[in-house]
């Protein structure tokens, strides 16, 4: 089993919010739909190779929605 580790991020108070509510939602604590998401992002990222390819991946495909 891995350790893990306590990390601290910054973000917009109302993002923070709406986690809040999601997790608790869900019936989660804040840190663990924090930690899923990180993974499963940092995943996202890899494959992609670059925060830049990401976000353009991601933007092209709302726009390729929003078409349809």
């Amino acid at each position: 089993m891995e350790g893990t580790v306590t990390v601290s991020l910054r973000v917009r108070q109302d993002l923070r919010r709406d986690m809040e509510a999601f997790a608790e939602r869900e019936r989660r604590k804040l840190g663990n739909v924090g930690e899923a998401l990180l993974e499963w992002s940092f995943e996202q990222l890899k494959v992609a190779g670059s925060l830049d390819r990401l976000l353009k991946y991601q933007l092209r495909k709302r726009a390729e929605k929003k078409q349809q």
